[in-house]
């Protein structure tokens, strides 16, 4: 007759290899995580180019070939993984690459998205619908800002244009470079 004991250790030895295998993944994981985090910043994150002229390349280093030339300093960018000194980034248009973290700057700024011309207002605080006499300007897509703070559904920025200085509230829903649950000032 058979014993228990002898079909309880193979299921034990099973037990015991998913679950090792198991921890086993999750180390893997948590290693490739590490691999690409070189800064204790959250991943993902909004930053800006800090030159006028970025080259994107399709891997962490310079022996990878450019992919593309990034050519407007205070562009918005989202870092998505780090590598040593390299962060890849995403663009407003959902490309990525490789840039030098030295070409990046901690300055948050947006662009206005869309097609249509977005309104920035005076004030926000009070509880009165918004009116055109609170409207300060009217700003065309692709306007670069200055992101001051986030609050709720708002956002207080500073037009970048030399030609043109405004500054206001804007919608954040039209703004790219603000997550949707950031709160900051």
């Amino acid at each position: 007759m058979w014993s228990q004991n002898y079909f309880a250790k193979p299921v034990l030895l099973l037990l015991c290899l998913v679950f090792s295998g198991t921890a086993l993944a999750q180390d893997i994981q948590k290693q490739k995580e590490k691999r690409f985090r070189s800064t204790g910043y959250p991943l993902p994150r909004f930053v800006s180019l800090a030159k006028d002229k970025v080259y994107v390349r399709a891997g962490p280093t310079k022996k990878f070939p450019i992919k593309w030339v990034l050519q407007r300093k205070h562009l918005p960018v989202e870092i998505i993984l780090e590598y040593e000194t390299w962060r890849k980034i995403k663009d407003h248009e959902g490309q990525e690459g490789w840039v030098h973290h030295a070409l990046l700057s901690g300055e948050r700024t947006a662009l206005v998205q869309g097609e249509d011309i977005v309104p920035i207002y005076k004030s926000v605080k009070n509880s009165e619908p918004l009116s055109e006499k609170d409207m300060v300007a009217y700003l065309k897509p692709f306007v670069l800002l200055s992101v001051e703070e986030c609050e709720n559904q708002w956002c207080y920025v500073k037009t970048l244009e030399k030609n043109t200085q405004f500054s206001g509230w804007i919608e954040r829903k039209m703004i790219w470079g603000v997550y949707e649950d950031e709160n900051f000032d």
